[in-house]
């Protein structure tokens, strides 16, 4: 009779286009996070959190059929019930799709401010900074049309780059006009596309949004959109007026930036103001940030017309530019005080302490496993502590343990119903 040997299992890997957020790397990422949100929070934006999957419709009437987000990259799929829904690609359309379910800009003062912080899904070739899941923090101001709000915004995310130490991210601004102006300018620009060696696609796209032919990074088409009409010279008087009083409060705020008149983004609902965030030392994937005005995309949506602003900051990239310039943020993921004991007695006792000094507010942890004390003092060195606590039976039978600073391996006894304060008068 004869038996076959089952090979082993290879470990799992993380699906193509994702990647763990790893303890090494985890209080950079949470940092960056709090960074962006901070801002919000104190200018009175509250927080909002939205399912990862919504109708398909949701992203296809509000991002753009146009766009390669909805015709090339969506996750969508036909559930069970035969519901077609999509991971959500970008953020702003599930704010909005809540904020009206909510009625939220029927119940309070407009505009509706909220912030949202999660994750968004784009099929995409992978690439760094370029990934299939990938983490932002967004912020929407909804039901107002204000040069200033749209000011805020970008103060708001300038600021939050700035509290990181990041002195190589640049402002890219501009408008794309809106109701009144944007037809004009839209039919200049589709009869000089219609002159242009085009594939069909993009022939195709310039029919139905040709402004999102502009955003074309191919060399091939940039090239031919040499002479093309800029939209800045086909603005009404009204939003010329809007954009420089956006320009204006920014400098007034001392937030450089730049004229960029080619700048679109990349999805259909942008109206008016329109900027992003870029650094240079991501290469290719420049963009940290981005955003600008959409006040049509709550009618698209099937609401009321709400005019509405917002942004979304890159938490992936921005980890990446603090990488290329450099700054290493500082970490809190170490413990304060690391326990030893030495033998039974004393791990009860050393454990009961730890679950004190946490509950005092105090970062603590305990050498697991019955290590000898070579290798737990070792464990203690790795932990990062400023402090460890050892304790054997000759100490606990005088009601002490050994209090030993880690940086410069001074030891002293300390009694354990001083212990507590003790520590937390050390670690001011």
């Amino acid at each position: 009779m004869s038996s076959t040997s089952s090979q082993p299992q290879q470990p799992f890997q993380a699906v193509k286009g994702t990647y763990d957020i790893l303890p090494a790397t985890a209080p950079t990422v949470l940092a960056v996070r709090e960074a962006m949100a901070a801002p919000l929070r104190r200018a009175g934006y509250g927080y909002i959190e939205t399912p990862v999957f919504e109708d398909v419709n949701l992203f296809s009437r509000g991002v753009g059929e146009s766009t390669d987000i909805v015709t090339k990259e969506m996750f969508a799929f036909t559930t069970l019930g035969g519901e077609r829904i999509a991971l959500r690609p970008e953020g702003t359309a599930s704010v909005l799709r809540a904020a009206l379910e909510a009625n939220l800009h029927r119940i309070g003062n407009l505009p509706v401010k909220l912030w949202y912080s999660g994750s968004q899904y784009r099929y995409e070739k992978p690439q760094k900074g370029r990934y299939r899941q990938f983490w932002q923090v967004g912020a929407e101001a909804i039901g107002a049309e204000d040069p200033a709000l749209d000011a805020e915004l970008i103060i708001l995310a300038a600021d939050a780059f700035r509290s990181l130490g990041l002195q190589q991210v640049r402002l890219l601004l501009n408008s794309l006009g809106d109701r009144q102006c944007r037809p004009v300018y839209r039919a200049a620009l589709q009869d000089f596309l219609r002159g242009l060696d085009l594939d069909e696609d993009t022939r195709r796209r310039a029919e139905i949004n040709p402004l999102r032919v502009l955003d074309d990074k191919r060399p091939d088409v940039q090239k031919q959109l040499v002479g093309a009409p800029m939209l800045v010279d086909f603005l009404c008087e009204e939003c010329k007026a809007y954009h420089e009083q956006v320009r204006e409060l920014l400098t007034a705020a001392g937030i450089a930036f730049e004229d960029d008149t080619k700048l679109v983004r990349g999805l259909d609902y942008y109206t008016r103001t329109t900027f992003e965030f870029v650094h240079d030392g991501l290469g290719s994937q420049s963009a940290v940030g981005g955003g600008g005005r959409y006040d049509g995309l709550a009618e698209m949506i099937g609401g009321p017309a709400l005019p509405s602003v917002g942004w979304a900051l890159g938490v992936d990239r921005t980890v990446l530019a603090l990488e290329a310039e450099g700054i290493e943020l500082p970490s809190s993921n170490s413990s304060d005080v690391f326990a030893v004991p030495l033998g039974e007695q004393a791990r009860r006792v050393l454990f009961a302490a730890v679950t004190q000094l946490r509950r005092e507010g105090v970062s603590a942890d305990i050498v697991y496993g019955g290590k000898g004390l070579k290798a737990a003092m070792k464990a203690a060195d790795r932990s990062g502590a400023r402090y460890a606590l050892v304790a054997g039976e000759r100490d606990l039978a005088e009601g002490l343990v050994q209090l030993k600073d880690l940086s410069t391996g001074d030891q002293t006894p300390v009694a354990l119903d001083v212990l507590v304060t003790t520590l937390k008068e050390k670690l001011q």
